[in-house]
């Protein structure tokens, strides 16, 4: 079987991954491409495990779904929390918001499933985290920062800031010596100086729990 993770420790490193915010803070000029791996590393749990393009563990979830429904953990490498993502409780639709850390208080995004049946190709929206459900069922408005597009079952999906630069992207990870992943691996490519890969990987999650097995 092909190896989904080069270095062999599932500790990863001991230093925290840089936190990135959605709104860039340096002149970062690198994409950053992760392999996401739908599995998590602990025994009998759900969830996803990250690395980075040296194979290194950057992220993970684990358990999701099973402890709180409707709360998810992004952690880093050592299990330090990152971002948690809760559903929005009394929303029409499918909406979630993410919060940084385990605060449950000043959400930073909330992701909106679409539901326009004209544009099939829109899969989620993303506002500001005080955006009312009123405000986002307005989807065309000046609060819009990102919009999801593409496939999440083919692992195609792109993602655009509200001037409709392409700032992230899923894709299906290359066959190896012939050897294909299937779908439970693939790749996450973060455009550098728009989101952080933190918030981009939490966008991940949202799409699985939206449109792919974990959707309940």
């Amino acid at each position: 079987m092909t190896r989904v993770y080069p270095n062999a420790s599932f500790t990863g490193n001991s230093e925290r991954p840089p936190k990135l915010l959605p709104i860039p803070e340096t002149d970062t000029t690198e994409e950053a491409v992760l392999t996401v791996w739908k599995k998590s590393l602990l025994f009998n749990c759900n969830g996803f495990t990250v690395f980075d393009s040296k194979g290194n563990l950057v992220f993970r979830v684990d358990n999701y779904m099973d402890g709180h429904k409707g709360e998810i953990l992004l952690m880093d490498a050592t299990g330090n929390p990152l971002l948690t993502i809760r559903r929005k409780k009394m929303s029409l639709g499918d909406s979630w918001l993410i919060h940084e850390g385990e605060t449950s208080v000043n959400p930073r995004l909330c992701v909106r499933k679409s539901m326009n049946i004209l544009n099939k190709n829109c899969l989620a929206y993303v506002f500001p985290g005080n955006t009312t459900t009123t405000t986002a069922v307005r989807i065309r408005n000046d609060n819009l920062i990102y919009e999801i597009e593409g496939s999440y079952s083919q692992r195609s999906c792109s993602v655009y800031d509200d001037s409709r630069r392409l700032v992230a992207e899923i894709k299906k990870k290359e066959a190896v010596k012939g050897v294909a992943y299937g779908t439970d691996v693939f790749r996450l490519v973060v455009r550098p100086g728009h989101i952080g890969t933190d918030f981009a990987m939490a966008l991940v999650i949202l799409l699985d729990q939206m449109f792919g097995s974990s959707r309940r």
